[in-house]
This record gives structure tokens, sequence and C-alpha cells, in this order.
């Protein structure tokens, strides 16, 4: 994956790039520093006449050191701390001047810096780093597995390259070994019937006619078979790149799968908290009304224990009085009874004391 589309997941990490990324501005911004010196007329509206004074000083102190260098490279070295110290003053005056920085950086892709393949590493080191920090130890350890997987398989293809070079070149000694014996056999062939008669030359023509026939197709069967052995070479190089290729693609798939994932972590962690701080929310309500409905029972248990004596002795006092109105009662009603057996006394001696006397008059 590109590096500019990771996203740093942790404090550690971001302070770490800044610092790098603070690092290559100022090194940017101090290999533009000649472009400024050189043309203080174009900037001296935009930076100002203190900053320009500066600039002209530190310009001055830089001719100085060079002119000293060349002479006396011991004796600059004082030189080089004031100048050190005026460069990091220039960084202080242009660092916050966006403007300047803008026109230098369009300038500074027209001219060529001294600094630029330093940049550019310090650069590269940086997504480098951002990489390393943002892959965990199971990627790691995942990447090197892959990585010697890669290697077995770059070594096996190597080894099988390095045999059928080996093959060739035996092949070829081969061929070269039997063309230079053919060539002895037919030198010799030629010293031994340079005696004969003509006859004999016909023969010896034909003979290395048919030698030199059998050579050219010797020769052309082995750069057919050098060939089909190139062609070998080729397609296990071609092999080698598509698993390559291959490999690529499933590491950036699962790259691809772990900021997804690191995504959708960080979306749960966000409703979490949400959630979390809306429960915490509502525990805080009823906690406060649970308090306060708390505070409202202990109240009330302080005045129950304040007016329970005071009731028992209530409830005393009527049970004592409901005993009192029901003996009351019982009284009452044996003392009606009585009344009504008196009453039904007295009438009925009443009527006898009345019928009486009649009754004898009549018997």
């Amino acid at each position: 994956l590109d590096p500019g589309s990771l996203i740093p997941d942790n404090l550690e990490t971001k302070r770490i790039l800044t610092v790098l990324d603070k690092m290559i501005d100022k090194l940017e911004l101090s290999s533009m520093i000649p472009c400024v010196t050189e043309s203080l007329d174009k900037f001296a509206d935009i930076l100002g006449p203190e900053d320009t004074t500066s600039l002209m000083e530190h310009q001055k102190l830089s001719k100085e050191t060079e002119h000293l260098r060349a002479e006396d490279p011991r004796g600059s070295l004082s030189l080089l701390e004031q100048l050190k110290s005026s460069t990091r003053n220039v960084l202080r005056l242009l660092l916050p001047n966006p403007a300047v920085y803008q026109v230098l950086k369009r300038q500074a892709l027209v001219r060529e810096s001294p600094a630029k393949g330093f940049i550019k590493a310090l650069k590269e080191f940086r997504n480098l780093v951002l990489e390393r920090l943002m892959t965990s130890p199971e990627e790691e350890e995942e990447k090197l597995r892959f990585l010697k997987a890669i290697s077995l398989q770059i070594k096996e293809n190597t080894e099988t390259i390095t045999a059928l070079e080996a093959e060739l070149a035996a092949t070829a000694q081969t061929r070269e070994e039997e063309a230079d014996w053919k060539d002895n056999v037919i030198k010799d062939l030629q010293t031994s019937m340079q005696d004969l008669p003509q006859d004999s030359k016909t023969i010896n023509q034909q003979i290395k006619e048919e030698g030199e026939k059998q050579q050219t197709e010797e020769l052309q069967a082995s750069q057919a078979r050098c060939a089909g052995l190139q062609e070998d070479i080729q397609e296990l190089g071609a092999r080698l790149n598509a698993l390559v290729l291959e490999h690529r693609a499933s590491e950036m798939a699962l790259r691809k799968r772990k900021c997804r994932m690191e995504a959708e972590i960080v979306n749960w962690i966000q409703k979490y908290d949400t959630d979390m701080g809306e429960k915490e929310a509502e525990y805080e309500e009823i906690q406060a009304a649970y308090e306060e409905e708390k505070a409202q029972l202990s109240l009330l248990m302080e005045k129950r224990d304040f007016l329970l004596p005071e009731y028992s002795q209530i409830e005393e006092e009527r049970r004592i009085l409901q005993e009192k109105k029901e003996q009351a009662s019982r009284e009452l009603a044996i003392m009606t009874r009585a009344a009504i057996r008196i009453q039904a006394f007295w009438r009925g001696y009443l009527i006898r004391t009345i019928f009486k006397p009649k009754l004898k008059k009549k018997g």
C-alpha cells in the first residue's frame, strides 16, 4: 500500500512522524536558503527589512566560511558554528512565513538542489518508519514467512536455472570438442591424402563436405536445444514474476482487510463510548433519584422511629379504651337483661296483684 494512505493509530506513532516531517521541512527549507539570499530583491517585500537584514548577514557569513575553508580548513570551525546558529535563526524567520515557503518550493522544482538526494532518502526512511510502525508483530511474522517462501522459491528457481545453464555449457563444450575432433580428423585425412591420386582428393572432399554437413546439423540441433533451454528459463522467470505479483496482491488484500477491520473497530469503539456515555448519564440520573429517595426514606424512618413509641402508646390506649367499651357493653347487656327480667317480673306481679281480688270474687 501507499505509505501516504496509512493512518497512524496511536499517539507515539504520530509524534515520531511529526518529528520526521518537521525535520524534512526544515531540511528542504534550509536547502532553499541560497535561493533566497541570491534573490533578496524579489523577497524583500515579503520578508520585511528585519528578515532581509538577517539573510544578508547569513549570506555574508556563508561566503566568509567558504573562503576561509578554502584557505585554512581547521580555522573555519568557529565560523561553521556561527553559520549553524545563523541557519537556525533564518529557519525560525522563514518557517512562519508560508508565502515565502510556497515561492521557494516553486523555484525548487526548477533548480536542482544538492540536498535533493538526501531529502529523498529521508522521505523514503520516513515512509519505511511509518510502514514499520503500522505493521503488527503478527503481520511482521506473516511477512517473514512470506519472504522465506519467496526466497525458497527463488532459490529453487535459481538452482534450476543453474542446472540448465550447466547443462547448456556441457552441451556447448561437447559440441566444441566434437567440432575440434572432426577438424583434427579432417586435417589428418588431408595430410595422409596429399600423396594420393586426384581421385583421392575427390573422396576427401566428399568426406569433408559430409563432416561439415554433420557439424552444421549438430550445431543447429545444439542451438535449437539452447533456445529451448532459454525458453524454459524465461518461462521460469515469468512464473517467478507471476508468483511475486500474486503474493503482492494477496498482501495488499490483507492490508486492505486490516485497514477495514481497524476502521470497523474504531467505529465500534466510538459507538461503545457513546452508548456507555448515555448509560452513564442514565445511571447518574437513577443514582441521583435513588439517593434522593434514600434520603427521604431515611427521614421517614427517623420520623417513624420518633413516632413509633407514641403510636404504640396510642394503640395501647385505644386497646384499653376498646376493652373498657367492651366491658361496659357487656355490663350494659347484663344490666339490660336484668332490667328486662325485673320489668317482666314486676309486670307479672302487678297483673297478679290487680287480677287476684277479682278472681277471688268470681270464685
